[in-house]
């Protein structure tokens, strides 16, 4: 699929690390690092705008080193980018780490994933099919 994009960054496009990687990495587009302290977010830059075909959104993923090894993670994950947005990608980091974390230029700071998606349309009714789990949610089948 090719989706248009202006890269106004100091850096490559994201780009598929191996052939089968869902997500290309984000990097941060800065011109002076940014220190997250814990329990800190900001938006970070990309310096990328996309135009994104109807039907389809990029997701703004966390990058899992980041979240194992700094406990730094994309607070709304996954972001959304619609195809309708002509912004600037951002990304928005918290530092759920215990020590400051600083964003440096260039730095992976995130993942980014191009997905298909439907639209919904409501169909309102008085009742649903019953199933074996009912309204059982929110760890109602167990940890084991």
């Amino acid at each position: 699929m090719n989706i248009k994009i202006i890269n106004k960054s100091a850096h490559d496009l994201p780009h598929y690390e191996t052939n089968a990687s869902a997500g290309m990495d984000l990097r941060a587009n800065l011109t002076e690092p940014i220190v997250l302290q814990p329990m800190g977010r900001a938006i970070i830059p990309t310096g990328l705008f996309i135009e994104l075909p109807v039907g389809v959104e990029a997701q703004v993923r966390p990058r899992s080193g980041l979240a194992a090894k700094k406990g730094v993670t994309v607070l709304n994950a996954p972001g959304t980018v619609d195809a309708d947005y002509r912004g600037e990608v951002g990304v928005i980091l918290i530092n759920l780490g215990s020590e400051d974390f600083i964003v440096e230029n260039g730095e992976r700071i995130a993942q980014l994933v191009i997905a298909k998606h439907e639209r919904a349309e409501w169909n309102p009714v008085d009742s649903l099919s019953e199933t074996a789990r009912g309204e059982g949610g929110f760890g109602s089948t167990g940890v084991k």
